[in-house]
C-alpha cells in the first residue's frame, strides 16, 4: 500500500483514525506537515489563555500519549509505515515548541518556522528516532525530539527579545 493512502480498515470516524490525521488535517493537499502545525497555532492560543505555557506543555504531552495509540492503530490498519496524513505528531511538536513562549503573533509565527525546520532537518537524536523507532512511537519521537530543539531555540528568541526590548 502507498503511504498516502488512506485507511482501509478504518472508517472515517474512528476515533483512531480522527486523532492521527488531526480531524482530517492531514488529508489536505500538499505539505500536511505544515497544515498540522499551523492546526497547532490556534489550540496553544486557547489553551494558553487559560491555562498558561504549563497548560500547553501538559496539552503536548497529551497528544503525544494519543497520537502514539492513533498511530499505532492506523499503521496496523493500513500496513504503511509513518504515511503523510499523520499529523498529530506535528500538532503535538508544535504544541510542546510554542508551550516556551507567551501566546504572541510574532512568538507563535517564529516557533512555526523554528519547529518546521527542525521536523524537516530532523537533528540528532530525531533523526535517529524516524531511522530506528517504529510504529506509533516512532511517528511520534522524531517530531517530540526536533520540537525540544525548536522550542530552546523559540525560548532564545523570546529572551533576546526580552533583552532587546525592554532596555531602559
Amino acid at each position: 500500500m502507498t503511504s498516502g493512502a488512506p485507511a482501509t480498515r478504518l472508517s472515517s470516524w474512528h476515533p483512531a483514525n480522527l486523532v492521527a490525521t488531526g480531524f482530517g488535517i492531514g488529508r489536505l493537499p500538499r505539505a500536511p506537515g505544515t497544515w498540522g502545525s499551523l492546526a497547532a497555532l490556534p489550540l496553544a492560543w486557547v489553551i494558553w489563555s487559560r491555562f498558561g505555557s504549563a497548560g500547553v506543555a501538559v496539552a503536548a504531552i497529551a497528544v503525544f500519549a494519543a497520537g502514539w495509540w492513533a498511530a499505532h492503530v492506523y499503521i496496523r490498519a493500513t500496513g504503511a509505515e509513518d504515511p503523510p496524513e499523520i499529523v498529530i505528531d506535528e500538532i503535538g511538536g508544535q504544541l510542546l515548541t510554542l508551550a516556551v513562549v507567551p501566546a504572541e503573533f510574532l512568538l507563535y509565527a517564529a516557533g512555526l518556522v523554528l519547529f518546521r525546520l527542525a521536523d524537516i532537518f530532523k537533528p540528532w537524536p530525531a533523526s535517529w528516532a524516524e531511522k530506528r523507532l517504529k510504529g506509533g512511537l516512532g511517528v511520534m519521537a522524531d517530531d517530540f525530539l526536533a520540537s525540544l530543539y525548536s522550542a530552546i531555540a523559540l525560548f532564545l528568541v523570546f529572551l533576546l527579545r526580552q533583552i532587546v526590548v525592554d532596555v531602559p
